[in-house]
């Protein structure tokens, strides 16, 4: 069967700009002072930035102290996997010069712990933080079910690691009475995590929500007990829990714990005197040298350049003149 010229004009594009490719272009012609002035302008700025941050960092005040030695019987203990619900006091106490003035944070940090790792990433149902499956355990394995076939809630290697420890910071006002110092555990996540890709199932009772799931083997509580004093701060949108769940790109990494809460003696920062952090186990430096790196490697692109440019441009000149 022979096809018409009919039907060949049936299949043509039609006779636009856009599908013909007769839109107008531009292309953008770059010289070598505007390449140059843009290299130079982004080191500027890129050191800048790197310098301020490196000087605010040094200008904060920063106190560590290391606890697995202290409290080697709490560790000890902890190395058996089985000993995950006991818990294990200690006292540490410590003299703190000259006052933190201003806000005051408080971290714990890890060394050797790998959330980087790929399998250990993957190990988390998303569907199921945002509070719309609980049943999704999916890419949870091998903390996907209990031994009796029951989903756990929240699922996956990430969840199950979580950092249990609890850090109770006390000032000794007089050198003998101990006063607990106003800590919030409030207010350390990011914005987006905390309204956004974490959000509790909806109901009105949190526990009936979770009903049908079970808790990590490795936890104590069920994610809807997390914290027994506010009850908003329980379920997926336990700020501790979110903090975790932010995985670290280093096996050496500090995740935000607390925040001073500026009252009665504490107005005006941490006090100078003694204190003691009492912890029970229950299971931006960086920046700055970024930025500084980048501006330094980039000014010395923008003088090579420079060279490469105004050599080729002699020779050039000297090729003419011959």
């Amino acid at each position: 069967m022979k096809r018409t010229s009919k039907d060949s004009r049936c299949k043509l594009p039609d006779n636009t700009a856009l599908k013909q490719q007769q839109l107008p272009a531009y292309q953008l012609q770059l010289s070598a002072t505007g390449v140059l002035s843009g290299f130079f302008a982004t080191g500027v700025f890129c050191l800048g930035v790197g310098i301020i941050l490196i000087l605010s960092a040094k200008s904060i005040k920063e106190i560590e102290i290391k606890y697995t030695e202290i409290c080697g019987n709490c560790a000890k203990l902890r190395e058996d996997a089985t000993n995950f619900d006991k818990e294990c006091t200690c006292s540490i106490p410590f003299y703190l010069s000259e006052t933190m003035q201003g806000n005051v944070y408080m971290y714990y940090k890890l060394y050797g712990f790998y959330q980087n790792l790929y399998h250990y990433i993957l190990s988390r149902s998303n569907s199921q933080l945002v509070g719309t499956d609980l049943k999704d355990v999916g890419n949870c394995a091998p903390f996907s079910k209990s031994h009796d076939g029951t989903p756990i809630a929240p699922c996956g290697a990430i969840a199950n690691s979580i950092f249990n420890d609890t850090i109770i910071l006390s000032y000794n006002l007089n050198s003998s009475i101990p006063i607990k110092v106003p800590m919030l555990r409030s207010g350390i996540t990011w914005w987006t995590d905390k309204y956004v890709k974490f959000q509790n199932p909806s109901s009105i009772n949190l526990s009936s929500a979770f009903a049908g799931t079970t808790k990590p083997p490795s936890w104590a509580k069920p994610v809807y007990e997390l914290d027994e004093e506010d009850p908003g701060n329980n379920g997926f949108l336990n700020d501790d829990f979110i903090v975790w769940m932010r995985t670290a790109a280093f096996p050496t990494f500090k995740k935000l714990y607390r925040r001073l809460n500026r009252i009665q003696y504490f107005t005006e920062g941490l006090p100078a005197g003694n204190y003691s952090f009492n912890i029970t186990y229950s299971s931006s430096l960086f920046l700055g040298l970024a930025y500084t790196v980048t501006g330094a490697v980039t000014w010395l692109a923008s003088f090579s350049m420079m060279a490469v440019h105004l050599l080729l441009k002699d020779r050039k000149m000297l090729f003419i003149q011959q």
